[in-house]
């Protein structure tokens, strides 16, 4: 009997061991042999710098291992270091992308893709194609594009909402295969559009982004994170191309 409870409690202790959390900002053994590359590593922001300038604003800061955009909930008399970051690497061709992201009430913020710095797009929402970031209860409004967590912004609005409460951290997966693009919010997916049909070409042709070279058919560019005056929390940034 007591030889039969130590053999329960040893594979107890295995599957709590295996599903333990993985250490954010680390590639796993599986990861590694699938191709993926960390983007962003929880010690510093090498590999990113401010969309259309240099250096990294003062706004982003990071906090034991989390990349933080702190902005303060009160007025100040001096102006904080405020922009957009976006990746030094240019990404082209079939690729997925996943991250975490935490929220705070007025979050508004997002992750954009097909990013092309120039003077003629003074800012990254000019250019890239934005997946939305934000306070889902907050921002929720009777009319088209009310700001859910997933939206690509202006284009498609996500088909149902998976937020985690406020606090919490959510995962967010978008993958770019065969000319179909796929966006996952914790685990679900919440678009699914196919870029070469009528319909993609529509919503593009509605949308700010129709001058833009996404809106050409351009996928290629940086990778950018919004700072848009509200808070919000960053990590395991990571990317493969297919």
């Amino acid at each position: 009997m007591v030889s039969k409870r130590i053999a329960l409690a040893f594979l107890l202790y295995l599957t709590l061991a295996g599903t333990q959390a993985q250490t954010p900002n680390t590639l796993s053994a599986q990861e590694k042999k699938e191709g993926w590359k960390l983007l962003f590593d929880g010690r510093d922001l090498k590999g990113w710098h401010r969309y259309n300038g240099k250096g990294v604003p003062s706004s982003w800061k990071i906090e034991k291992g989390v990349l933080h955009l702190d902005v303060p909930q009160t007025a100040s008399a001096t102006p904080r270091d405020a922009g957009d970051l976006v990746t030094d690497g240019v990404f082209s061709g079939d690729f997925e992308f996943k991250a975490e992201f935490k929220i705070e009430k007025y979050t508004n913020s997002g992750f954009f893709f097909f990013v092309q710095e120039s003077p003629q797009n003074p800012k990254v929402y000019s250019t890239g194609m934005e997946v939305q970031v934000g306070d889902d209860v907050l921002y929720q409004k009777p009319v088209d594009h009310p700001h859910s967590s997933g939206d690509l912004f202006g284009i498609a609005d996500v088909r149902m909402q998976e937020p985690k409460p406020l606090g919490s951290w959510n995962q967010m997966q978008l993958t770019l295969k065969k000319n179909k693009l796929t966006v996952l919010i914790n685990g679900f997916t919440v678009q699914e559009h196919d870029l070469t049909s009528a319909d993609w070409k529509q919503r593009m042709a509605a949308s700010k982004l129709k001058d833009a070279p996404v809106g050409k058919g351009k996928l290629s560019g940086r990778i950018g994170l919004q700072d848009w005056n509200t808070g919000v929390w960053f990590r395991d940034i990571k990317l493969r191309t297919l």
